[in-house]
């Protein structure tokens, strides 16, 4: 997917979720495998309350695949951009 489309995807209906994803988009997207990438691919296309769940850890993604990329996301907030 083009770096637009993606920054497009990644915007939410919720301002929290925009704050997560699209600085993650922004400096981190590019460092995913391609394995990784595909899955975050996926991960845009579920609901915004079930990745605010996830991304707030208040409950933990129902496969690894899922939980890997919600991992990634909070590791790219502890690294410097």
């Amino acid at each position: 997917m083009q770096k637009n489309r993606l920054m497009w995807a990644s915007r939410r209906g919720m301002l929290e979720l925009d704050l997560l994803l699209q600085p993650f988009v922004e400096n981190h997207y590019h460092l995913l495998s391609d394995d990784d990438k595909q899955q975050f691919h996926l991960f845009l296309e579920l609901e915004d309350q079930q990745l605010f769940q996830w991304l707030i850890k208040k409950e933990k993604a129902p496969d690894t695949h899922t939980q890997r990329i919600v991992d990634i996301i909070h590791e790219s907030r502890q690294r410097p951009q």
